[in-house]
């Protein structure tokens, strides 16, 4: 079969016997595809140590009809992030996405959208430009919005009272309907999570605005706290589980203690 050619994110690599290294890249092209590197490990003639996790590579794979396995053939660096993995925050958020992309994607289902999402934020965080929170947060709920799994936050889930007329200034959040829920209709919920209106108000401005203009919106440490508590939970109620990274995610973050922005 022909070479197949495109510019991919490392979000996966394991290393295969003595030599080889399997890497699951996310590609422009193809969305998710996974490859084998020949003697990665013994050869820096042909790979030169740019396979690492999260770079960003032009990428030249061959695959033969009875293997779904393909072939790394070639590798060009376009940008190893050397600011994320040289700081250990930085590498925990780009780690908790590249390994929810892996989890939730198919393979060969081409997502040109969330590959362009997946490498700004990891762009913006390892230039420093934001932090990993509001990073997490703008990754996560526009990765909600192109998975097909958006929160309501607009009208009340059940009597689908718009939010602005909703009086109280705190309003539930249900995970079992995806959505907020009024005080009238709270007492018909069971999986709760309380938000204040403004951190509704950003977190929709984070949503529907631009890439470059959603990650410049100032937040208050009870937004940054009250937007990941929402995104996070809501994102492993929807993949059913909690991933290892995001616990991994935890534990950094009570070591560095209150939210920045």
């Amino acid at each position: 079969m022909p070479n197949f050619t495109s510019s991919a994110i490392v979000i996966r690599r394991i290393d295969f016997g003595d030599y080889d290294l399997i890497l699951t890249f996310f590609t422009l092209k193809r969305g998710k595809i996974s490859a084998i590197a020949k003697s990665a490990k013994k050869s820096t003639k042909r790979f030169g140590g740019i396979l690492e996790l999260f770079s960003v590579l032009e990428i030249v794979c061959s695959s033969k009809m009875d293997r779904d396995l393909m072939i790394l053939q070639e590798a060009d660096l376009k940008n190893s992030f050397s600011g994320i993995s040289t700081d250990l925050n930085r590498t925990a958020y780009a780690s908790y996405f590249a390994e929810l992309v892996n989890e939730w994607t198919e393979p060969g289902a081409r997502q040109e959208d969330l590959y362009r999402l997946l490498r700004h934020v990891l762009e913006q965080i390892d230039a420093g430009m934001i932090s990993g929170e509001i990073s997490s947060i703008l990754f996560l709920i526009r990765f909600a919005s192109i998975a097909g799994i958006r929160p309501n936050l607009l009208k009340c889930s059940i009597c689908r009272l718009e939010t602005d007329k909703i009086k109280e200034e705190r309003v539930a959040f249900d995970f079992s309907r995806s959505g907020i829920i009024c005080r009238k209709c709270a007492g018909k919920s069971i999986s709760r999570l309380s938000l204040s209106k403004g951190t509704i108000k950003q977190l929709l401005w984070v949503e529907s605005g631009g890439l470059e203009k959603a990650g410049k919106i100032k937040f208050t440490p009870q937004a940054i706290k009250e937007g990941l508590d929402l995104m996070e939970t809501f994102t492993t109620y929807h993949l059913g589980k909690e991933m290892q990274s995001l616990k991994f995610l935890k534990r950094i973050r009570k070591e560095d203690g209150p939210y920045q922005y």
